[in-house]
């Protein structure tokens, strides 16, 4: 019913519009888990991953919608200003879906006061903060509201092993977008909710400091994510050319050379947001 009552198309003149989409479903998702799967024998063991399927679900039609309407374009142009300019509303509309589920997720998980409704993303949270405990890490945020604790790397390292798991997170959204060109959303939802869980943990789980756990993870979290919206539209535009064009046609080596102008300003991204996660956000918070 959601995906005839809210069309697609409806978005298509006013990027905007995507945050309150994003609301509408992360608030749906955390919901109807905590309804309806929190108390399930063998759903309450991994409630964090109903939640992003359930945003995957209902967020598939606009990826599907988005990715066909930029391959349509895209056989049009050339030229890596022209990429970016014809691509760039696109890329608008999936960050504020993103704000959205960031937003919703973050303030659901602190009002139901349910850790373990994120349990999996606080694993992963704690598997990049505290990777010399993440048992006793876990459990310190999944029954209580401890203190936060950061790596110990730092500098160049840091650097280089942050950009590291970027790259590799940008290589799997390219291979989810290549073989179901609507299905790296399942990475990016992913992202959205783990930013949520380390959203909870950062304001010890107090409502009214959300705004500054938006802030702290958003500097270098948007452009992040940014990286990885360009680069699932990057593996769905090239899929998508190629069933429609072939690998012989003129219009398929254009779809093909603006790929990789998408993916070459995703790895310039992606650097850009390393550096300001290792350098800028430490000054700030």
């Amino acid at each position: 019913m959601l995906e005839m009552i809210i069309n697609p198309k409806n978005t298509e003149k006013g990027a905007w519009k995507m945050l309150f989409i994003g609301l509408l479903y992360g608030s749906l998702a955390l919901l109807l888990t905590h309804w309806f799967f929190s108390g399930d024998p063998a759903f309450s063991k991994a409630p964090g991953l109903v939640v992003v399927i359930f945003c995957v679900m209902f967020s598939l039609p606009y990826m599907y919608f988005i990715i066909k309407r930029e391959e349509e374009e895209d056989e049009r142009i050339e030229g890596f200003l022209s990429v970016w300019r014809m691509h760039k509303d696109a890329v608008y509309a999936l960050m504020w879906l993103f704000l959205g589920f960031v937003i919703a997720m973050s303030f659901w998980h602190i009002v139901l006061q349910d850790s373990n409704l994120l349990n999996l993303q606080i694993d992963t949270y704690c598997r990049i903060n505290s990777p010399d405990d993440v048992a006793g890490c876990v459990q310190r945020y999944t029954s209580s509201q401890g203190t936060i604790t950061g790596g110990s790397v730092s500098g160049l390292d840091r650097t280089l092993s942050i950009l590291e798991n970027n790259i590799y997170v940008m290589i799997f959204t390219l291979l989810f977008s290549l073989i179901f060109g609507a299905g790296a959303i399942f990475v990016l939802v992913w992202n959205a909710s783990v930013i949520a869980a380390a959203i909870g943990i950062f304001t010890k789980y107090q409502l009214g400091d959300i705004p500054f756990g938006l802030a702290r993870y958003m500097i270098h979290g948007f452009p992040e994510i940014a990286a990885y919206f360009i680069t699932a539209l990057a593996g769905g535009i090239f899929g998508v050319g190629v069933i429609r064009n072939g690998v012989r046609n003129k219009r398929f080596l254009r779809v093909l050379e603006n790929t990789v102008v998408l993916l070459f300003i995703a790895i310039i991204i992606l650097v850009a947001a390393a550096l300001l996660e290792v350098y800028v956000t430490p000054l700030l918070f």
